[in-house]
């Protein structure tokens, strides 16, 4: 089996096995818009989204986000069921999660001095 990561919303990769916690809150900038998700792993949180653009009253935006949660642990669940190592990240546009192999990832990149293989 894989390893399974999330990205972050600075591009940043968090390994799924080492998360200690999950949570949402609402938007960090204002009050009466927005939600975000975090992820905890080393001690640390990281943010998997932070959509301050919600509108709707909190207990919405946090049942809202509170599906979300849900979401993602059924995104790790189906990457962690054998497979190749796989990368979750969230889709602002449609509002998904989204499950790409690692390998699709790193196909195309070009690094100076290094030459990757090609799939």
């Amino acid at each position: 089996m894989g390893d399974v990561w999330l990205r972050t919303i600075s591009n940043g990769l968090v390994r799924a096995d080492k998360v200690t916690e999950i949570g949402c809150s609402r938007g960090s900038l204002h009050e009466e818009m927005g939600y975000s998700v975090k992820v905890v792993a080393g001690g640390k949180a990281h943010p998997l989204i932070d959509d301050s653009d919600l509108q709707g009253t909190l207990a919405e935006r946090m049942e809202h986000a509170r599906q979300m949660l849900d979401a993602l642990l059924k995104a790790m669940d189906a990457a962690g069921n054998g497979g190749p190592s796989t990368v979750i990240s969230h889709e602002a546009a449609s509002g998904r999660w989204r499950l790409t192999p690692s390998s699709e990832l790193a196909t195309g990149l070009e690094v100076p001095g290094v030459e990757l293989p090609r799939s």
